[in-house]
């Protein structure tokens, strides 16, 4: 496990809305004396730039008693997976960008999840940055894993909420925390505020009984009830600038194209991202700056795009994809003739691991992306690709 030494002490644990996070949903995070939590770093009211790291899909299942019954292909140690050497690969990349905020963009622990699947691989990696991390749920977090040989039930977001919220000495998880609250009429969304920024963190992971199995957005049920709150978040910001994350991307880059469903069709890579179309709708209305996806182990960045995945130069939204946290790597969806099948990709990267680091300024942003470790048998050329560039807000 990583040890690190900070000029920081840590007075108690509390809610930091009013100094670094702004007047958004409470989110239990330390408080220190000191800089925050970095050397160096202005983060008064009057501070210019943030720096938000994001990424998703991260850690691989540790082979552990608790996960004897898993296959060997499945969990850490096997030559396919990124494994360890890749999820501290993108932890130590996304400390060097000395971050005020990580979105964590689901999928954190594979493959279902388990509190000591968090304890035994994600936190040897990631728990340095703990307190900075702004995580959203994945489909690893809440459902049954049945494929290539394993049979793991699913959490329900057990493991996901006593991780990064606390938990008793049985094991419950905390009822609220850093991950937002854990309740039958909330699972986990919450919003946040860096600077002239105001962050949004979602759950999509509807196909579950916290959600009752429902993925209507317009119904009485839970997603529906997420929907609305994200509704009157929205109508209610402030701020000039507006991040929403989750994670199944609405818009695909590794869903091939077929003739009834090509890759640039909104919701082309599953049900989760078809439901949060009704999200990409609200935020289109609301002039949102940026949205961030995970669940697709690659990286790619998008067009600005209306709600019908149409480019829409004046008011569209860019999709980053960023799955490359470290557990596995997929293929972006291409054409014979080499181009992206998806046309609104605007570049995209599968040969490697990575973290995006975004410079949040007063009305505008910066990015860049760049591998921090190739994959699985490819040369070290598969490290030479980066991309980076700069948007306004659309407000």
């Amino acid at each position: 496990m990583r040890t690190r030494t900070r000029k920081t002490s840590l007075i108690a644990a509390g809610v930091i809305a009013a100094t670094l996070f702004g007047t958004a949903a409470a989110v239990a995070v330390p408080v220190l004396q000191g800089d925050w939590p970095y050397a160096g770093q202005s983060h008064g009211e009057d501070a210019k730039t943030y720096t938000l790291a994001a990424v998703g899909d991260i850690a691989c299942e540790p082979d552990d008693d608790d996960n004897a019954a898993t296959p060997a292909a499945l969990k850490c140690g096997s030559p396919s997976l990124g494994g360890y050497d890749a999820e501290f690969a993108t932890a130590k990349q996304t400390d060097a960008m000395k971050p005020d905020a990580v979105a964590l963009l689901g999928d954190e622990q594979y493959e279902v999840g388990k509190l000591s699947d968090f304890e035994g691989s994600f936190e040897q990696a990631w728990g340095g940055l703990k307190f900075l991390e702004r995580p959203a749920p994945g489909n690893h977090e809440y459902y049954a894993y049945t494929k290539k040989g394993d049979n793991e039930a699913g959490q329900n977001g057990d493991g996901y909420f006593a991780y990064f919220n606390g938990h008793d000495q049985s094991g419950t998880p905390n009822t609220a925390g850093q991950a937002g609250d854990d309740s039958s009429t909330n699972q986990g969304w919450y919003s946040y505020d860096l600077g002239n920024w105001h962050i949004v963190s979602l759950n999509v992971e509807c196909n579950s009984p916290a959600f009752g199995n429902d993925c209507s957005t317009t119904d009485g049920g839970l997603l529906a009830q997420e929907t609305r709150w994200l509704a009157d978040d929205l109508a209610h910001n402030q701020k000039q600038c507006t991040i929403a994350y989750w994670h199944q991307p609405t818009i695909s880059a590794t869903t091939a194209s077929t003739p009834t469903v090509p890759a640039s069709a909104p919701g082309a890579g599953g049900q989760e991202g078809q439901v949060a179309d009704a999200w990409w709708k609200l935020l289109y209305a609301n002039h949102a700056t940026l949205i961030l996806n995970g669940h697709e182990h690659a990286y790619a960045r998008f067009q600005p795009l209306n709600p019908a995945g149409q480019v829409d130069t004046k008011h569209g939204i860019p999709e980053f994809i960023v799955g490359t946290g470290g557990e596995a790597l997929d293929t972006l969806a291409k054409n014979l003739d080499g181009s992206f099948a998806n046309p609104n990709v605007v570049t995209g990267y599968d040969q490697g691991y990575g973290t995006i680091k975004l410079t949040l300024g007063q009305h505008g942003y910066s990015f860049s992306y760049a591998p921090a470790l190739q994959g699985a048998g490819l040369p070290a050329s598969a490290l030479d690709y980066s991309d980076s560039g700069s948007g306004s807000c659309n407000r």
